[in-house]
C-alpha cells in the first residue's frame, strides 16, 4: 500500500467536457503527456506507450459523465499502476486534479521529482488547450 500521496492539479480555462475529451483519447498523449511516453499504439484494443522502462500498458477507466479519468500503467514487469486523476469542472473552466501515490521503496527525492514530471504534464494540458480555443 502507498504511504503517501500528493493531488496535483491544474486550472484550465476550457469547459469541462472540451478537456475530458482530449484528455480521454490515449491518441493525444504524446502532445501533453511526453513524461509518460512519446509515442501510443493501438493494437487490438488495448493502447500501449513506449517510456524510458520499456512498453507499458495503458488503459482509463469505462468513458463516463463525472470527468474520471483514472487510468492503469502496466509496467514490463506485469506490475499494474492505478492512478487516479478528475476533470473537474468549474463555472466556464475546470481543474484537472491527478493523485500521485507513492510507490514502496520510492526516495523522497524520486517522489519529488515525479510530482515535478506530473505537474509538468498537466500545465502542458493546460497549454495545449487553451491555445485552442
Amino acid at each position: 500500500m502507498p504511504s503517501d500521496s500528493k493531488q496535483i492539479s491544474e486550472w484550465i480555462d476550457r469547459r469541462a467536457t472540451d478537456v475530458y475529451e482530449y484528455a480521454s483519447d490515449p491518441a493525444n498523449l504524446p502532445q501533453w503527456a511526453p513524461g509518460l511516453g512519446n509515442t501510443v499504439e493501438n493494437v487490438d484494443g488495448q493502447w500501449y506507450v513506449d517510456t524510458q522502462s520499456g512498453r507499458v500498458g495503458f488503459a482509463f477507466v469505462e468513458r463516463n459523465k463525472y470527468g474520471v479519468l483514472d487510468h492503469e500503467v502496466t509496467l514490463p514487469s506485469g506490475e499494474v499502476i492505478y492512478n487516479p486523476m478528475r476533470v473537474v469542472p468549474h463555472g466556464d473552466g475546470c481543474e484537472v486534479v491527478f493523485s500521485l501515490r507513492r510507490l514502496p521503496d520510492i526516495s523522497d527525492e524520486d517522489f519529488a521529482r515525479d510530482a515535478g514530471l506530473v505537474q509538468a504534464d498537466l500545465t502542458r494540458l493546460k497549454h495545449v488547450l487553451e491555445a485552442t480555443r
